[in-house]
């Protein structure tokens, strides 16, 4: 995928919590949606093995299959891009880069930092930070219309959300595993 091509419309994310449902995720995926691996809970050889077994699987569907953290390792482990924070991504020019964002800042500089996709978060209220501020419907369509790369929608988000959000392009944690 060249970079600032179109992404795919659907994403999962995994973490600790949905990694027991990830191979049902994935297979339930319409063919084509993109998949990034953050698995930060394991120790560095098990997460390049839970990688390795999750990566495999997502190929089968054609997803593209994006590894959260080091770029190097990402690289190594044969990921199709990088995801995180625009720092992060930045020397990944070999990649693609996905950059996660929470305001207009993080934003201008994920744009900076050339990333070819932006999680923008959080959306709605989730799980994992229970009763943390979030964009709203409007917060987030005032950021995600004026931005010049492909905006994700994250964060709280399901079915009944994305249409709601009226946004094409949106992943989950939970509310796709």
């Amino acid at each position: 995928m060249s970079p600032r091509q179109s992404l795919p419309l659907l994403w999962l994310l995994s973490d600790a919590r949905n990694d027991a449902v990830l191979e049902n995720g994935l297979q339930a995926l319409p063919k084509g949606s993109g998949f990034v691996f953050r698995h930060y809970h394991l120790d560095p050889a098990q997460r390049a093995r839970r990688f390795g077994e999750l990566a495999d699987l997502a190929r089968k569907s054609e997803h593209l299959v994006i590894m959260a953290g080091e770029a190097g390792l990402a690289r190594s482990l044969g990921a199709d891009g990088i995801y995180g924070s625009p720092a992060a991504i930045a020397d990944a020019e070999d990649m693609l880069r996905l950059a996660a964002a929470h305001d207009g800042a993080e934003l201008q500089a994920a744009e900076a930092a050339g990333a070819d996709g932006v999680f923008l978060s959080p959306v709605f209220p989730t799980r994992s930070h229970p009763g943390g501020a979030t964009l709203g419907v409007h917060g987030f369509q005032v950021l995600a219309q004026q931005s010049p790369i492909p905006i994700i929608a994250l964060g709280g988000m399901t079915h009944d959300r994305a249409e709601e959000l009226a946004w094409p392009r949106w992943g989950a944690i939970d509310g796709l595993s």
